[in-house]
């Protein structure tokens, strides 16, 4: 029986039917140019503020640089297989709904249960960012306050709680509205991204390139061993490379956390007027944009100074960008990064937990989790997940450190890059009849590089991430089996894909 195996696709046919349900229906609100400001908004974080000069300082040099293009191409890879997948099956859930049409409702229930780790623990951690951030702004234009403070025996982050019980209450008015106020937002730290460039280049001085791919030389100072070292390491025995060619390439894999979020774009796709040409412009646009703002920073903070002066300080203070500008007597510009970092992860956070709800939407709409929790409120958004999801986050970001889980995001998002790029090489020998808005070029090759590059990314994680990751898992499969299953809408109803919808019969070709 269809309806009883672990395996059970879901048609693509039946996602886009299930669309229309009246009390699960989404409003579609969104444009191309809306889903570009929310890739662009949550891909530009503090990292873009952070990340840049430490990786140049502490492994690559000046050619940290190409390893953001290293990275961008990779990132680019997975970006075409989502678009191609969003524009055919425009629904909300992403990876989720994806691979229920192509692997079955288990591997379906499993990378929605990796998605919710991706968004939640993304959206916590980012949000005591924030309340950091917020702290040492509020300090710079001379407002000295605590953002954290005791409790008891616990510490209590309320600049968290405060961001994200805002968040929320945008995020069940309206995704049109989320998307204006992100918009405004997003402009704010793009302007300061753009002056820091402007600003930077009438200080840089041509030496300071030279040599743009600095002298290899022994392992990172390679603080990590055991469980704490790379799974690759622990597998080969290699302790990294600082700086030469290895050094750079090291440095993309490190670099390329920066651009996870775009991913965020598919889970809208429901929500979007025009999804077959709106989702792989959003997707594929906003991964320019921020590419070329990523190129040009790295480009600018190690011509302002040399490479060496990047590096990480023996009591552990890491160069930022302000840095940079310090050593050349702009001190001012450290308040206008903080002010813009903060802007960048007010967005990030947003945009996180409009796709944690977003593929919770999809999961109880299909009955793996309660159904109750799909109906859309007034506003056209799913106002019971947006609000528990925020009760959630406001706990987890208010009271638990949660650094710690942060690489968990990373591991989380590649796998399900290398699910999605797989899927797309299913899809298209399945069901070569679908109408796809956008396709991925060079199939099979694509996908393939794609796979290859997300596993390559997963290796560069701590042993200690995958152990932590392959427990949550462990818990996902746990939830499945005595809840999800015997829940769920498909194998109840039996509205397995035994021929898809119309029904092509062997040796027919698909009408137009």
């Amino acid at each position: 029986m269809p309806g009883n195996g672990l395996w059970r696709t879901k048609s693509i046919e039946q996602s886009i039917a299930d669309t229309d349900e009246p009390d699960t229906r989404l409003r579609k609100d969104l444009t191309a140019w809306d889903l570009t400001v929310f890739g662009v908004a949550v891909v530009i974080g503090a990292g873009i503020f952070t990340l840049t000069a430490s990786t140049a300082g502490n492994i690559a040099g000046p050619s940290v640089s190409l390893s953001f293009v290293l990275a961008a191409i990779a990132c680019a890879l997975a970006a075409l297989c989502y678009a191609e997948f969003a524009s055919t099956v425009p629904v909300a859930g992403s990876a989720y709904t994806f691979s229920y049409a192509t692997f079955g409702e288990f591997a379906a229930w499993i990378i929605g249960w990796d998605l919710v780790l991706e968004f939640a623990v993304g959206s916590a951690a980012v949000a005591k960012g924030w309340s950091a951030y917020l702290q040492t702004t509020l300090g710079l234009l001379g407002v000295e306050t605590k953002t954290e403070v005791a409790v008891g025996s616990f510490k209590f982050d309320w600049g968290a709680v405060l961001l994200v019980g805002v968040l929320t209450v945008l995020l069940v008015l309206g995704t049109k509205l989320s998307s204006r106020v992100s918009a405004i937002i997003t402009a704010i730290k793009v302007a300061v991204v753009l002056l820091v460039i402007v600003l930077g280049i009438s200080y840089i001085k041509a030496e300071n390139y030279s040599p743009f791919i600095p002298p290899a030389s022994e392992g990172s100072g390679a603080a990590h061993t055991g469980i704490e070292q790379s799974l690759f390491s622990l597998l080969t025995g290699y302790s990294g490379s600082t700086y030469g060619v290895l050094g750079m390439l090291a440095a993309a894999s490190i670099v390329f956390f920066a651009f996870i979020g775009f991913d965020v774009v598919a889970t809208t796709a429901e929500e979007t007027k025009n999804p077959q040409k709106a989702v792989p412009r959003g997707i594929l646009g906003s991964l320019a944009i921020v590419t070329v703002l990523y190129v040009a920073v790295t480009l600018v903070i190690t011509g302002m100074v040399p490479y060496e002066k990047l590096k990480t300080q023996p009591d552990g203070t890491r160069a930022t960008l302000a840095s940079a500008f310090a050593d050349n007597g702009v001190d001012w510009a450290a308040t206008v990064i903080s002010v813009g970092a903060l802007a960048g992860l007010t967005t990030v956070v947003m945009v996180l937990m409009l796709g944690q709800s977003r593929v919770l939407f999809a999961m109880s709409r299909d009955g793996l989790l309660p159904r109750g929790l799909a109906k859309t409120g007034s506003h056209g958004t799913p106002t019971r997940i947006t609000i528990i999801i925020g009760v959630l986050v406001a706990i987890a970001a208010g009271f638990f450190p949660a650094g710690k889980l942060e690489e968990m995001v990373n591991v989380g998002t590649l796998f399900a890059f290398i699910l999605v790029s797989a899927g797309v090489l299913v899809l298209r020998k399945t069901r070569p009849d679908l109408s796809r808005g956008f396709r991925v070029p060079l199939v099979p090759l694509v996908p393939i590089l794609a796979i290859l590059a997300c596993l390559w990314l997963m290796l560069n994680l701590t042993a200690l991430t995958w152990v932590r990751f392959l427990i949550w898992m462990a818990l996902g499969v746990v939830v499945y089996f005595v809840y999800s299953r015997r829940n769920s809408l498909l194998g109840k109803t039996g509205h397995a894909k035994v021929e898809p919808e119309p029904v092509i019969k062997h040796g027919e070709e698909p009408g137009i």
